[in-house]
């Protein structure tokens, strides 16, 4: 039986609502198929705005490699910002696809991918639109089941009440299998109904079934333990990790948006995966072994892409991109193989160990000289020994030199602040690098219009990493020692004038930090933010720390905690954290002696080029690092036309 569109009903109301256009679909390369068609049909959501969510490569590999189904079908959502909401709600409109403007509540399954846990209001926002019950316990075998995933369902407890289900790792071929579990169950007539497809997914050891799991506390408030209700619940849940990327050239044909969005550009993801060891990093450490893609498979899908889109800017992706084994084959045979086309090249922020001019230069070779982007992350030597990420203030005067002896004229430095260890100290010789760089851009280049940019953020402790049992810097220490940094720029007027500085107050960071490290007691925190009325906490104007520092207090009081005991609290080494039983591969006593080595600011060398260090990755997931050189190189194409892609006319400018 066919699902109507509700677009009849929404569209009289977008000349009512901003950015009406994010909600009509019909993007570039979106596939819309006959609902009787498929036996299994799934929604997909970034739990943001359409212009953020859109671009998102977790989303748009998944909801391509679904739809290569012949029997399945996959459409996304996107939340909707309140001037929306509040007309849905009126005219008794339920969140629905941009695809086929279906509702939401009749899907088979709801993956949400969180990539960061300020997400989560937006997620009970859709799941209420969507007339789907908040609470998982509450569900029939009517409502779809609610799939978590992204970097945060490493840690789903704080959202235990309201999904079904989570998927730590890589989704590609997680979601083919649960996609096999439902099509067998429907087709057996969903036999045990909800609870025996949940124990289907569970059993299979990759799929998170927080239900089938108890959780007791002791009088100090920590947790106690964790342990399965159910037989065929495993003790432990385990990443899932894709090896051959060559073998998942997704997305093959990307996402064109038809609103701005935050990256006008078709991405590739290079690499997945990094063991440079930043303690500080959780994607870095959840994400391994390093797997390379092949300078075939990256030449293969750049090729596709711009032949699919019409973009004129490929972005080279991974956590540090740089770090590839074959970057410089790679780079200049993108280079060569696109002169004298408008098609650019551009690289995330480098690490300035990885980087070169030879480099810099194929990425710029089509004329698109931007600012360059380094990540040193701490001001001073030692707290960067802390954090294990090791870039002298040599190495980077002597990069930026260089670059600006080529023709470069601005560079943008990353930093974070509140790290564990840290002083003031630390963070004023963030002004003192930033000077320095300018000084050196000077006589390097022989110009007075030097610019550097020092863009800080605050630190949040994650869990999965060596920092997950650190105590959190309070948001007042770290707008202190910002404001002091401030004024520590300004005293040269004729450096400071030159240095640009972005930076966020410490506030949005702490109430990232308690859900990113917070256990099931949040739930009842989050749920009434939201009733209170929060939405997109990680957009500044709609973000209120006095919401949620209020409701934590209320709610956290009938539980014998408080918001400190989640953030500035520090753990200690045999206390049962929430995520302990899911298994990212990383020994949790290798993670807590490099805790150690973090506390006298020892480094930790890159295991890729050393021997092993028993981080526990390799054999606990039955995985190895992939990395090359093959020695192989990109041919060049025979492009259609006049030495350019083929390319849709309609989307030259992405």
């Amino acid at each position: 039986m066919a699902v109507e569109s509700v677009f009849d009903r929404l569209e009289p109301l977008l000349p009512r609502v901003s950015k009406p256009v994010q909600y009509v679909g019909g993007e570039l390369n979106s596939t819309v198929k006959a609902w009787e068609d498929a036996t299994v049909r799934w929604c997909l959501m970034y739990p943001d705005a359409y212009e953020v969510g859109l671009p998102n490569q977790g989303v748009q590999i998944l909801y391509e490699v679904l739809n290569e189904q012949p029997d399945v079908l996959a459409e996304r959502t996107y939340a909707v910002w309140p001037d929306l909401e509040e007309l849905m709600r009126e005219h008794e409109i339920p969140q629905f696809t941009v695809d086929a403007h279906r509702p939401v509540g009749e899907f088979d399954v709801f993956g949400v991918s969180f990539a960061t846990e300020l997400g989560y209001t937006n997620l009970l926002g859709a799941l209420d639109l969507a007339g789907i019950p908040l609470h998982a316990v509450d569900r029939t075998d009517d409502h779809p089941i609610v799939l978590a995933g992204g970097h945060a369902a490493f840690n789903p407890e704080p959202i235990a009440d309201f999904v079904d289900a989570a998927v730590l790792g890589d989704g590609e071929e997680a979601v083919l299998e649960i996609t096999e579990a439902v099509r067998r169950w429907k087709g057996e007539g969903r036999p045990g109904g909800r609870d025996e497809l949940l124990l289907r997914l569970a059993e299979s050891g990759g799929v998170y079934i927080p239900k089938f799991y108890d959780v007791s506390y002791g009088e100090d408030g920590a947790i106690a333990e964790v342990v399965p209700n159910q037989e065929r619940a495993p003790y432990r849940v385990f990443k899932r990790t894709t090896m051959e990327l060559d073998d998942w050239p997704y997305p093959k044909q990307p996402l064109v948006p038809l609103a701005e969005s935050v990256h006008e550009r078709m991405s590739v993801e290079i690499f997945r995966g990094c063991t440079r060891g930043c303690r500080f990093c959780q994607a870095g450490m959840i994400t391994r072994p390093v797997r390379e893609r092949s300078i075939e498979g990256i030449g293969e899908m750049v090729q596709r892409g711009l032949e699919n889109t019409g973009f004129e800017e490929v972005g080279l992706l991974s956590l540090s991109s740089a770090d590839h084994s074959e970057i410089a084959e790679v780079t200049k045979g993108l280079a060569d193989r696109y002169e004298g086309t408008n098609t650019g090249l551009s690289l995330p922020s480098t690490r300035v160990d990885a980087f070169n001019i030879d480099l810099a230069n194929e990425l710029s070779r089509n004329g698109r000289r931007s600012g360059l982007t380094f990540a040193p992350e701490g001001g001073s030597e030692r707290i960067r020994r802390v954090i294990n990420k090791m870039v002298s203030e040599e190495d980077l005067i002597r990069t930026v030199s260089a670059a600006f002896a080529n023709g470069w004229r601005q560079v943008k430095l990353y930093f974070m602040c509140g790290l564990p260890t840290e002083e003031d100290s630390d963070v004023l010789q963030i002004a003192e690098m930033a000077k320095e760089v300018i000084r050196a851009g000077r006589a390097a280049s022989g110009r007075k219009d030097i610019r550097c940019t020092i863009s800080i953020g605050g630190f949040v402790p994650k869990p999965h990493t060596p920092f997950q049992w650190a105590s959190q810097t309070d948001p007042e220490t770290v707008d202190d020692r910002l404001r002091k940094l401030r004024e520590a720029i300004n005293t040269d007027r004729s450096l400071g004038r030159n240095i640009g500085m972005r930076y966020h107050d410490g506030k949005p960071s702490l109430i990232e930090g308690l859900l990113s490290r917070g256990d099931r007691r949040l739930g009842r925190v989050i749920e009434r933010v939201w009733r209170e009325g929060g939405r997109f906490d990680g957009w500044n104007e709609h973000f209120s720390y006095e919401r949620w520092v209020d409701c934590a207090e209320a709610e956290l009081a009938e539980v014998g905690v408080d918001l400190a005991w989640f953030t500035t609290r520090e753990r200690t080494e045999n206390e049962v954290l929430p995520w302990d039983h899911l298994d990212s591969g990383l020994d949790k006593e290798w993670l807590w002696a490099d805790w150690q080595d973090a506390l006298e600011a020892r480094e930790q060398d890159d295991c890729r080029w050393t021997p092993c260090f028993d981080c526990g990755v390799c054999p606990t997931m039955g995985t190895d690092i992939e990395v090359g050189p093959t020695g192989r190189k990109l041919l060049p194409i025979s492009p259609v036309g006049q030495g350019s892609p083929v390319r849709n006319p309609a989307f030259t400018n992405g």
